[in-house]
């Protein structure tokens, strides 16, 4: 897997190979190792590879580097998703433009059953924030065990990871650089904190990519794609927001925008989106269950009875087992006594607390309802 992980990324740095055209090379070679032993003349043959980039492919030196990529993977605990891997989120996987590799700090369930992502501008109103927070906090109170997607930006993205900590719903920040640092720093203790919880962080960028303004607005594809919706808090008439709503709309996703002051210079991109028919106007999260077609889970004891007829997986049937013998437990102690890793247990608990079988406790604790 090491040497398939390192042809991958190698594949990815050589000039002039984006995302589309590393699919179309993989698909024809078989994998990304068999691309680096085909003969120039054939790699001319693939549609949307020239002579230019087949000679590139050829003469490239870029193993080196894509070497110490999966030395600073291993050692800092992040996982790459190829797009072909089974845990790698479906929904962005049917984007045209998603990535080859997703790399991934932290353990959360990027396929949850819902997932909507959170943006607007830099510059929150406390009308904007407080709209964030009591939306969010409105999800949690219905039942929603719904992951929110945001940007870790200053303003409605570090709103809707903080308020999603709080009710004890998964977050992930899109970053637009590589995960050796988290940009704004002031937002580091969230970052750890969101990883510590059943979310985490997830860019496109390898390591030591430099922090540029184009890297934030190519990100925001990522964010569109996780999720089921996009929702447009507060934006100026010009912004990142308005970007991934374009995105989003372009997915053939959801796109729902909250209205403002007539004349307010940040709600003039969520009118603007509304009035262009861009966006569902949204006021509450009735308007998010019409559209979507979601209802709230049902109430806690009901929910119990789905155990007497769930139809267990190993793994889940294994965690389940030890958390009836024992009670409540750590994740770590389920980790280490069903001999199970993490990034197994999170999503299988996550996928259990779904379906009303356990219940998450404060300090990471589960215990079976």
């Amino acid at each position: 897997m090491t040497d398939n992980l390192i042809h991958i990324i190698a594949l990815s740095l050589v000039p002039g190979i984006g995302s589309v055209t590393a699919k179309s090379l993989i698909a024809y070679a078989g994998s990304a190792e068999q691309v680096f032993r085909e003969k120039e003349k054939a790699l001319r043959q693939i549609p949307g590879v020239g002579s230019v980039l087949a000679k590139n492919i050829i003469n490239c030196e870029v193993m080196t580097r894509a070497g110490r990529e999966v030395e600073f993977l291993q050692k800092n605990d992040v996982r790459a998703l190829f797009y072909l891997d089974e845990d790698y989120p479906q929904r962005l996987r049917g984007c045209s433009d998603a990535p080859v590799i997703l790399y991934v700090k932290g353990y959360p369930f990027l396929n949850c059953p819902k997932v909507i992502s959170i943006v607007g501008t830099r510059h929150a109103t406390e009308y904007g924030k407080n709209l964030t927070d009591h939306f969010i906090t409105a999800l949690a109170e219905r039942g929603y065990r719904i992951m929110i997607v945001s940007g870790l930006a200053y303003g409605i993205d570090i709103q809707s990871h903080k308020a999603a900590l709080r009710t004890g719903l998964p977050t992930v920040a899109v970053l637009g650089h590589g995960l050796e640092t988290v940009y704004p720093s002031l937002h580091a203790a969230f970052a750890k904190e969101m990883c510590d919880n059943q979310g985490g962080l997830v860019t496109d960028f390898m390591s030591n990519s430099p922090i540029d303004r184009t890297n934030f607005l190519r990100r925001n594809r990522i964010i569109a794609g996780l999720s089921d919706a996009t929702i447009v808090v507060e934006s100026a008439k010009k912004g990142g927001a308005l970007v991934t709503a374009d995105i989003a709309n372009s997915y053939n996703r959801d796109v729902f925008a909250f209205p403002g002051k007539v004349g307010d210079p940040y709600s003039e991109g969520c009118h603007f989106l509304i009035k262009s028919n861009r966006a569902v106007l949204m006021e509450a999260v009735s308007d998010l269950e019409y559209v979507m077609n979601w209802s709230p889970s049902k109430s806690q004891p009901d929910a119990v009875q789905p155990c007497l007829f769930y139809d267990f997986t190993p793994d889940e049937k294994l965690i389940v087992d030890l958390l009836r013998s024992e009670g409540g437990t750590a994740i770590d102690l389920i980790c280490i006594k069903t001999t199970l890793p993490m990034n197994k247990v999170s999503p299988t608990l996550l996928n259990l607390e779904f379906a009303g079988i356990v219940k998450g406790l404060p300090g990471k604790v589960f215990k079976v309802i």
